[in-house]
C-alpha cells in the first residue's frame, strides 16, 4: 500500500470514529463540550479526506466521489482504498 492510500485510510478511519462519537453523544448525554471539541475536529477530518482524495494522483473516480459524500465519506473511502490497494 503506497503512502497516499495509507494516508487516506488513516484519515478515513479517524473521520468515521469522530462522526460515530458525535452521533453517540447526540443520542445519549449530548455533552456540549464534547460536541464543541469534536464538531470542528470532524469537519477538519472530513475536509482532509476530501482534499487528499481530490488532489491525490492515481485514484479512481469512485474513490474521489466517495470521499465527497457527507457522513459516508469515511466508510466509502476506506472500502475504495482497500479495493485499490488489492488491485495495485
Amino acid at each position: 500500500m503506497n503512502a497516499l492510500l495509507r494516508t487516506l485510510s488513516v484519515l478515513s478511519a479517524l473521520e468515521l470514529l469522530s462522526v460515530l462519537v458525535l452521533l453517540v453523544n447526540l443520542a445519549t448525554v449530548h455533552h456540549d463540550t464534547l460536541t464543541g471539541l469534536l464538531g470542528p475536529t470532524h469537519g477538519a477530518l472530513y475536509l482532509a479526506v476530501a482534499v487528499t482524495a481530490l488532489l491525490g494522483r492515481g485514484l479512481t473516480v469512485r474513490t474521489r466521489v466517495g470521499a465527497l459524500l457527507p457522513l459516508l465519506s469515511g466508510p466509502l473511502t476506506m472500502v475504495n482504498v482497500r479495493r485499490e490497494a488489492r488491485s495495485a
